[in-house]
């Protein structure tokens, strides 16, 4: 993780130093991206499998989507930090980060635990309770204590098939990778499409028959981060209570068609308007993403058919995550060539892209909403608690 953040950091301020060093070969600031891409491909899977050795499943999506929080708040930071420093000359836009991420990667060098293991403690899920009242006989002590010796060899057993990672192919076929990979593959280029080019609608769209500053448009566009945040919780919210994340990624995709309509037709007529139909965008838009890129993976990374394996649940957020990037790569790309016919085109690909990101979900969500009516996720629900 910290040499993915170094490397990260140090190719960022290498880009920015073109500036001062007057380079202008579009070969260089594509070299430099794609292997920052590389460095940066290597920190979704670390920290959602450190995550996932912290936290059980019981409220893992809200605690996850709480924790994901972080990636809005980045996105926010980036911005304004970007946007406040372009005055003095755009290398200072990547540079400033790219220090900062360095900086940060210290940080997480220093004090990062990686695993309760490594303070003493039990992962979460797996700790053994031992109550032991006054009025228990010898024999009831004697079973329990035989019990809680089983429990701990079960764990040994478990913690030695941990230390095995799981094949690529292995980790692809596992139940639900698929399907949500490929869902995040368009979730992804909807929201990375609206990070990249968000500002630039806002400067090229008249608000309220005003046009927007580079400036404000980039302050403006983290309204739809924001938005996101709070998508991130409360998908992850209500995806514990009713205990379906394929339902709740399915239906907020769903609003999501509407509220982009609504965003393309009225978010010019005021700012306050646009405001706020860009954050309900961004709340729906981002909510199925947040979700899957950490709380789904997590269940599939740990999911009885593997006992848990840590090193899985990297491979499964490896998997999910590279497809989603992907599709973050492909989405602003062909924003570009689209945008030459209109914005009406770019926003066709968006719901078009959403529509298919919940496609890929029908079954799982058919599955759950079955268990529902069994009653086999309330039952579960009500055991957890």
């Amino acid at each position: 993780l910290v040499f993915g953040m170094m490397g990260s950091g140090i190719l960022t301020v290498v880009f920015g130093l073109g500036y001062w060093l007057n380079v202008h070969l579009v070969g260089f600031y594509m070299s430099v991206q794609i292997v920052c891409g590389l460095f940066q491909s290597i920190g979704w899977p670390c920290v959602v499998s450190v995550v996932g050795n912290w936290c059980g499943k019981e409220k893992r999506g809200l605690i996850m989507g709480v924790w994901n929080s972080h990636t809005s708040v980045g996105n926010i930071l980036g911005s304004v930090i970007a946007s406040s420093v372009l005055d003095f000359g755009w290398g200072w836009s990547f540079v400033l980060p790219g220090g900062l991420v360095i900086v940060s990667g210290v940080v997480v060098f220093m004090f990062l635990v990686v695993s309760p293991h490594d303070l003493g403690f039990e992962e979460p899920g797996k700790e053994i309770e031992i109550e032991m009242s006054l009025g228990e006989n010898v024999e009831e002590s004697l079973r329990k204590r035989e019990a809680e010796d089983a429990v701990l060899l079960e764990n040994v057993d478990e913690l030695d098939d941990s230390l095995f990672a799981i094949g690529f192919l292995e980790a692809w076929r596992l139940p639900g990778v698929a399907p949500y990979a490929f869902c995040l593959f368009f979730s992804k280029l909807v929201a990375y499409t609206f990070l990249y080019w968000l500002p630039y609608y806002l400067r090229h769209t008249a608000v309220a028959g005003v046009n927007l500053s580079h400036k404000t448009a980039g302050i403006l566009s983290t309204v739809f981060d924001i938005g996101g945040v709070l998508g991130g919780i409360s998908a992850g919210f209500i995806s514990d209570k009713i205990k379906a994340r394929a339902l709740t990624s399915i239906t907020f995709l769903a609003l999501s068609i509407p509220a982009l309509i609504m965003y393309r037709i009225y978010g010019s007529v005021s700012m306050f308007i646009n405001i706020i139909l860009m954050f309900i965008s961004g709340l729906l838009v981002n909510g199925p993403y947040a979700l899957i890129t950490t709380a789904v993976a997590a269940d599939l990374g740990t999911q009885d058919s593997i006992k848990g394996n840590g090193r899985a649940l990297a491979t499964v957020t490896a998997i999910i995550d590279g497809t989603g990037s992907v599709g973050a790569a492909l989405g602003p790309l062909l924003a570009g060539y689209i945008s030459s016919r209109g914005w009406n085109s770019v926003f066709f690909m968006l719901i078009f892209s959403i529509f298919f990101a919940g496609l890929f979900l029908v079954r799982l969500a058919k599955a759950e909403i079955s268990k529902m009516r069994s009653g086999e996720l309330i039952a579960s629900s009500d055991s957890q608690s």
